[in-house]
């Protein structure tokens, strides 16, 4: 899929290589997108510029009133983040409906942002939130920068004002006052790994019972993400009474002309654009009472300290440790980390499903983090650990999952198992007496095709009750 890979451990010299390379490279973090889109030909490219061991653009902070995410910032940092939950609450919401908890431990909200697809689901809300944008590039002797509005980012279908030598350093999201209100709404297919048939974002800013101002963006009813500016207008001055809320949901269908495709057509996306936001906005009526999202959420990652002081920056050789053994690969920077681990690890208990982060099959842990190994290039496994199916166990003793996937009955055609287990483990390790629901959302990216759902649950229910005995 590519032949070039870099790996730049600073800011610096992502930029230098971005500019040396521009139009003729990507920049891949996550690669949730990008491993998705190579092999179809979209964007092609033979240059990946990996800029996932940048530190410096890792991080989530407070300043001047407002929440910067960098660069780095995945979708479970934002859900885990106290600040992000107090004061850009539809942000979150929006990262809870994103894929799945493998999805989201690797997706960054750069990158969602990057894609610029109107489905995308973090757009909406932060368009709401009239978040700006921090594109930095290279000028000799260091880096300069410049300061977007995310409202003026987008130039049409998947196309942004991203020069080739640019890349997102920081997003800037004005905290949310406790004088507004805000909501983050999806129609999907599923409640899982679902595209958005429609998403919605609501910031209201009051006086007292009144609206001050209303800021409402719609995904997936126009080329990009727009502003229902005739029901921004409408509800200035008005109190959220229901004849209002009905009111405005029907003007909504004034401002798009939303098209057809395989998950919707253009009339059903209308009928349900304007149920939805009338539905919404009741809803802002009293938003003490709604359930915004999962407490605590389900994240699949804990907490990982490594020392990669000793392992020297990618040069042609992925160094990484796989089941508590050293490996030494020199022929698998070409590849996902699926494929390393079956074609030169030799490990294939990880099983290649969809190759497109959809089924669950192929998922490992990767520093500590249940991942899609289709979505991950191999060179990411430098300097890292890795934990397969073939691992699980410790030495003749099986995980307490495994044997309990016996006594349940949980394996039919056993295709799927090794990622459910993966996935489940992984819970067990972060609450290690989860309920039905955090099991059901740790397991949603795994698909069984063989609809063995609910004995996979109850083998990890018998699991969670015998650790919750001894908690």
């Amino acid at each position: 899929m590519w032949q070039t890979y870099f790996q730049p451990t600073t800011l610096d010299q992502a930029l230098q290589l971005l500019n040396q390379h521009g139009e003729r490279a990507r920049i891949i973090a996550g690669g949730t997108d990008v491993l998705v889109e190579l092999p179809r030909g979209v964007k092609p490219t033979t240059t990946l510029i990996d800029i996932s061991k940048v530190a410096e653009l890792k991080y989530i902070r407070e300043e001047n009133d407002e929440i910067v995410l960098g660069a780095l910032t995945t979708h479970n940092d934002v859900l885990l983040s106290e600040l992000c939950r107090q004061y850009a609450t539809p942000l979150v919401q929006a990262c809870w409906e994103v894929g799945a908890p493998p999805i989201r431990t690797r997706a960054t909200i750069a990158g969602n942002l990057v894609t610029a697809s109107p489905a995308n689901d973090t757009i909406a809300p932060l368009l709401a939130l009239n978040a700006h944008l921090v594109l930095a590039r290279w000028h000799e002797g260091g880096y300069g920068e410049r300061i977007i509005p995310l409202q003026d980012f987008y130039s049409g279908l998947r196309s942004t004002l991203l020069q080739p030598d640019e890349l997102i350093r920081e997003i800037r999201i004005p905290s949310l006052s406790s004088q507004q209100r805000s909501l983050f709404v999806k129609l999907g297919l599923r409640r899982a790994q679902a595209i958005s048939v429609i998403n919605i974002a609501l910031v209201l800013t009051f006086d007292e019972d009144f609206i001050r101002e209303a800021r409402i963006t719609l995904g997936c009813v126009a080329p990009t993400v727009v502003h229902a500016s005739t029901v921004e207008k409408f509800l200035q001055g008005k109190r959220l009474e229901p004849e209002v809320c009905l009111e405005a949901g029907l003007l909504a269908t004034h401002d798009v002309r939303p098209i057809r495709d395989v998950r919707s057509s253009a009339q059903y996306r209308l009928a349900m654009l304007a149920t939805l936001l009338t539905h919404s906005l009741e809803r802002l009526v009293n938003p003490e009472a709604m359930d915004l999202y999962e407490q605590p959420p389900v994240s699949l990652e804990t907490a990982w300290t490594q020392d990669t002081t000793t392992c020297a920056p990618f040069q042609d050789c992925i160094e990484t440790t796989i089941n508590a053994r050293p490996y030494q690969l020199c022929q698998a920077q070409q590849k996902t980390l699926l494929n390393m681990l079956r074609e030169d690890a030799g490990l294939t208990g990880t099983k290649e499903g969809c190759a497109e982060g959809e089924c669950g099959a192929c998922t490992v842990w990767l520093n500590g983090q249940a991942v899609m190994s289709c979505l991950v290039p191999a060179v990411q496994a430098h300097g890292a650990t890795v934990t397969t199916i073939e691992g699980l166990a410790h030495d003749d003793q099986l995980h307490p999952l495994q044997q309990a996937f016996i006594d349940c009955a949980a394996v039919q055609c056993g295709f799927c198992i090794p990622g459910m287990l993966m996935s489940g483990a992984k819970l067990l390790d972060e609450y290690p007496a989860p309920s039905l629901d955090q099991i059901r959302t740790a397991l949603s990216g795994n698909i069984c095709r063989c609809t063995g759902y609910q004995k996979i649950w109850e083998a990890v229910q018998s699991v969670g009750a015998s650790q919750g005995r001894h908690i």
